[in-house]
């Protein structure tokens, strides 16, 4: 990637923190709801679980979303004004739907 190709890096930041997001455990599953005081975790890291372990189809899927809502976007700003914003996001979405196919991914 060229080190100047800013929609580029804006998509796979964005896509980077979607993905972060899906693999995190909600906070009703971490187990430390409900406890009397007494048996509360103490210390750094006592709450700490594991994260949520995603499929390559899982990941395809959230890639695949993202180009798709930024392709959504782009078909509602009609408005001249916002045709720097369009091209934006319409290359964004190219990004990430050539990082679908260059790894195989339907």
């Amino acid at each position: 990637m060229r080190a100047r190709d800013k929609a580029a890096v804006s998509a796979l930041r964005a896509t980077l923190a979607a993905l972060d997001n899906a693999e995190a455990v909600p906070v009703d599953e971490a187990g430390t709801r409900d406890l009397a005081l007494e048996h509360a975790p103490i210390g750094a890291g006592a709450t700490d679980v594991a994260r949520r372990e995603l499929s390559e189809c899982s990941v395809a899927d959230i890639v695949r979303a993202e180009a798709a809502e930024r392709l959504h976007v782009a078909s509602e700003l009609t408005a001249p004004a916002h045709a720097d914003r369009v091209a934006r996001l319409r290359a964004e979405a190219s990004v990430l739907l050539r990082f679908l196919d260059d790894n195989g991914a339907p």
